[in-house]
């Protein structure tokens, strides 16, 4: 079922007021997120954003246990809940890692990935905002080709971003998804489904950040969507090796173009050093990722049935 705004939980597990920066993508993603995966829930995060939406012991903005844990070890620490759950007998708890790219994509890649090879039943969730954000805008392997950060301050980085959810999915785990916190219906529906399904399933998130991307905070929601519009993120979902476009995305194919690259990145202070080059190189990239994806669209794979943890 198609979820829409009036059909969503009422409950809320984040409470008024956190510690995030005006116009934090991240806070409307964990909203959805957690209406998702409901109150029997148990999360673990690293240093983070995450952490810092949280809050400092005693006090917190979110109503679920949350373990805080060192940045390489969020996926050990999922995996470590998982099995002292089942140890005790408690049964129906969803165990979810929920880590930044430096986290997942660089610090935290080891763990995850031994995780995934034992298919540890649990939830892993990356909220990708394309650098080192809480600790001071550093480029990770999720910063995109000739964007600017504090370690890449004059010429912007020279590589493309690592795939991480590719390389999910090379594990073979049971369902591999994308996302973006621009589109919290399509996110909702990919982490109830993910709730359900027995095994490692992987979640990727893309979350603007306003000071770190350099674009006002109003416009958060709106740099968002112009990500998958013109490519930059591709929303879709991976289930038993089965690949399909969802969303925003899945219109786009339809319709059959996508918005040029530069609509996107000139609205971002972040790309102010880019080159003519570098653009036209980014513009390719997008095009030939874009035409695979198309390539790989399978029929719509049956719903799974649900299963209990």
């Amino acid at each position: 079922m198609t979820e829409s705004v009036l059909s969503l939980p009422d409950k809320e597990y984040m409470l008024p007021g956190n510690r995030t920066c005006a116009g934090c993508s991240l806070g409307i993603a964990y909203r959805h997120i957690l209406k998702a995966l409901g109150e029997s829930t148990i999360v673990t995060v690293p240093a983070s954003c995450l952490t810092v939406l949280h809050g400092m012991y005693p006090i917190t903005s979110v109503n679920i246990p949350c373990m805080n844990v060192t940045f390489p070890s969020t996926a050990a620490a999922a995996a470590g809940l998982v099995a002292g759950l089942k140890a005790i007998g408690k049964k129906g708890i969803t165990v979810v890692g929920f880590a930044g790219d430096g986290g997942t994509h660089d610090i935290g890649i080891q763990a995850l990935s031994g995780a995934a090879e034992r298919n540890t039943d649990f939830i892993y969730i990356c909220y990708d905002n394309e650098a080192y954000m809480n600790t001071g805008g550093q480029r990770s392997s999720s910063t995109p080709l000739g964007a600017t950060t504090t370690t890449t301050p004059v010429l912007g980085k020279a590589q493309h971003q690592k795939d991480m959810p590719a390389i999910m999915a090379a594990h073979r785990v049971p369902y591999v998804a994308t996302a973006s916190s621009s589109y919290p219906l399509d996110l909702y529906e990919k982490v109830k489904k993910a709730r359900d399904i027995m095994g490692t399933r992987f979640l990727y998130i893309s979350t603007p950040c306003p000071p770190g991307w350099l674009f006002p905070p109003k416009d958060t929601v709106k740099i968002g969507r112009l990500a998958v519009e013109t490519g930059m993120v591709v929303l879709y979902e991976i289930e038993n090796g089965g690949f399909r476009l969802t969303g925003a995305s899945e219109r786009l194919a339809a319709k059959g173009s996508l918005r040029p690259v530069r609509e996107y990145i000139e609205l971002q202070g972040r790309f102010r050093h880019i080159t003519k080059d570098q653009i036209e190189e980014l513009q390719r990239w997008v095009d030939s990722r874009w035409e695979e994806y198309l390539a790989r669209q399978t029929p719509r794979p049956p719903d799974y049935s649900t299963l209990q943890n």
